[in-house]
């Protein structure tokens, strides 16, 4: 029996998001799964809301390229691989977890980094709020010149049994 049925790989178009996406579609195949592809455009900065990050470029230059992402990342799915894929935009940590909460995904799958520099000066904040955050387990990848994919947290719940500091 399968343990996972529905995988969610949130992607964007990172070296970690593309090593997450590998190591997801090795686990599909694995447990006879389907993924879902999601990409969140963020929306450009509101005044008040600190947390959402500033991108360089304009908001219609930027979902051209997650768009973009996307695609790619779709087209490197083998065909043996059952997927969807899903093109939002919002918050990506909040909208990331309400995709999880809502579509009743066994598991979430992602780069331990977002794609910009900004992103990881935040400490993946995303991934972080995420791992935190998920109803269901968490899969963080970090790209690794050594391997293709390393695993970095398995999952939500380790980090939810941890003691509170």
């Amino acid at each position: 029996m399968s343990c996972y049925r529905n995988i969610l790989v949130a992607h964007d178009g990172s070296v970690d998001a593309e090593a997450a996406l590998a190591h997801a579609i090795e686990l599909a195949r694995d447990q006879r799964a389907c993924l879902k592809l999601l990409t969140v455009v963020p929306t450009p900065h509101q005044s008040g809301n600190a947390s959402l990050p500033v991108l360089p470029i304009e908001q219609a230059d930027s979902s051209e390229y997650f768009s973009g992402s996307l695609r790619r990342a779709a087209d490197s799915v083998p065909d043996d691989i059952g997927l969807r894929t899903q093109l939002l935009s919002g918050n990506p940590a909040e909208t990331i977890l309400r995709v999880a909460r809502e579509d009743g995904d066994d598991l979430l799958v992602m780069g331990s980094h977002g794609h910009s520099r900004l992103h990881r000066a935040l400490l993946g904040s995303v991934s972080h709020r995420v791992l935190h955050d998920s109803p269901v387990p968490v899969l963080l990848i970090r790209h690794s010149k050594e391997s293709p994919a390393e695993v970095v947290v398995s999952s939500a719940e380790r980090a939810s049994s941890e003691p509170a500091q």
